[in-house]
């Protein structure tokens, strides 16, 4: 089986084949820098970074595109609120998005593009356009003729009524009394007063939404790419705009196929900033949940299917992950005393096991991960397959911890051994690294003070009382880390034992 993928483009799930041999072209579309990323947002560049990892495991060699755009309206209007300029706001949530993408193990782009870099390219597309009569100017301002696209809707699959509707919902007034028809976007926007703005034949101004990722795309990586990324969000009218923008200054596709993530929901609703229902990257993992739970809270859920967030599943996440790192941190945490050698775990970080001489049993394991994969990148099915291959090992780590664990024989450490590393490098494929528990003592030995025992206990009972239920969970499983048992008893008693 190879790997197949569903296009948005044409509706079915088609077997991947790339431009030229063992190469692959993606872009994805970043975000837009006007404050900090929610869990919407590390959902969809959770699985993304899985795909890429994969195709990078399974021999290809990626070029990764993702872009910033940083100027626009709700940067310009944070700007205004904060008494800062347009390069301040995005700087300043530019270097956040690192932090939050790092965090979650997400790898950097091989390149990421930011719209304000990109003028040059932007004004010489929007003249192509203007130049092949796609394009037209009126006081200033530049519009893109969407009657003249024979196919446009094609990838929305949108008749007119709906695209007309979703349109006048994106535009305000004053732009629609300057259209010819009210489906046309702005390529080029006049600067209105006290905005920043780039000079340009038609006036000063700056850049619409739509045209910025179309002349990224160019830039740097030609006319046709192989994968365009995004949510499924953007597929109507972002994805579509690029597609007809692209298509008429080029006369060829933008990209071969386009793969879109579901939403996050809270509530039976899309989480996002506009409704003030988003929990960000950065809150959860200030309360203590970690990022490897955040990223196998993610990867339960089939890519394309919506996710639904809850206190309760991000909890169920936390209790899956714990499980599957035991397993993991096998090797870092006792590998002295199965007498595995030091140099265990550092293998190339994407080298393939099939090149390694495998028993059948664990050569099992590795064709139906691969199976999982290749089923349109079917993660909760490859997490399945990694949960099966860790239990053993997660057995034998929970002895070691108990004191239970007796000598085994060598053959059989050696096959523990060969299983342990099949699964560091399968889940190194999917981003799962084995984690430390946050220590509630800065202490090098580790050896907890009856104080900070004390005041651990006092913020576990705070955040019970606000229904911070995930962080009072995770101060107890911090404590049992470090041998500190609680008991709780009635009347919101709590005490502890050393165990």
């Amino acid at each position: 089986m190879s790997l197949r993928l569903t296009n948005t483009l044409t509706r079915q799930t088609e077997l991947f084949r790339s431009l030229l041999p063992n190469q692959v072209s993606i872009y994805c579309c970043g975000v837009t820098v006007y404050d900090l990323c929610h869990i919407g947002h590390a959902r969809s560049y959770i699985v993304w970074d899985v795909l890429r990892r994969y195709l990078i495991w399974s021999g290809y060699k990626v070029t990764f595109v993702q872009n910033f755009t940083d100027i626009d309206d709700k940067i310009l209007n944070r700007a205004s609120k904060e008494g800062s300029t347009m390069h301040e706001v995005s700087e300043r949530n530019i270097q956040e998005f690192y932090k939050d993408m790092d965090a979650l193990g997400i790898m950097r782009a091989d390149r990421m593009p930011r719209a304000t870099k990109c003028i040059v390219e932007i004004r010489s597309l929007i003249e192509e356009l203007e130049a092949k009569g796609s394009a037209y100017s009126i006081d200033g301002d530049v519009y893109f003729s969407v009657m003249k696209q024979a196919d446009y809707g094609k990838l929305s699959g949108r008749n007119l009524e709906e695209q007309y509707i979703n349109a006048d919902k994106r535009m305000h007034k004053s732009e629609g009394s300057k259209k010819n028809h009210s489906y046309d976007f702005a390529l080029w926007k006049s600067a209105k007063k006290g905005e920043a703005y780039f000079p340009s034949k038609w006036g000063n101004g700056r850049p619409g939404w739509h045209i910025e990722c179309s002349a990224m795309v160019k830039k740097e990586l030609g006319d046709t790419i192989d994968i365009h990324l995004g949510g499924t969000d953007l597929i109507f009218p972002h994805h579509e705009n690029e597609i007809a923008q692209s298509q008429a200054a080029t006369g060829k596709e933008l990209a071969r196929y386009w793969l879109h993530n579901g939403m996050v929901n809270v509530g039976g609703e899309k989480m996002s900033k506009s409704l003030g229902n988003f929990t960000t990257i950065r809150d959860l993992l200030d309360k203590g949940v970690s990022a490897m739970t955040i990223r196998f809270f993610v990867l339960q859920a089939h890519y394309k299917k919506p996710l639904d967030f809850s206190d309760e599943a991000l909890k169920s996440a936390s209790k899956g992950w714990k499980g599957l790192n035991s397993a993991l941190s096998l090797g870092t945490n006792h590998g002295e005393i199965l007498g595995w050698s030091k140099s265990i775990g550092r293998d190339k970080e994407h080298d393939n096991p099939c090149k390694e001489i495998l028993e059948e049993e664990l050569n099992q394991f590795h064709l139906r991960f691969i199976n999982a994969m290749d089923d349109d990148l079917n993660t909760s099915g490859a997490l399945a397959v990694v949960f099966d291959l860790a239990r053993p090992l997660r057995a034998l780590n929970n002895q070691i911890e108990r004191r239970e664990f007796s000598q085994k024989k060598s053959d059989e450490i050696r096959t523990l051994y060969k299983r342990w590393t099949l699964l560091t490098k399968l889940s190194n494929v999917l981003g799962l690294k084995p984690e430390k528990p946050m220590n509630l003592s800065s202490k090098k030995d580790n050896n907890i003070e009856d104080q900070d025992i004390e005041n651990a206990i006092a913020q576990r009972k705070k955040a019970k009382s606000e229904k911070d239920y995930i962080k009072a969970d995770n101060i107890r499983e911090l404590l049992q880390k470090q041998g500190i048992e609680l008991i709780d008893k009635q009347g919101g008693i709590t005490e502890w034992i050393r165990i």
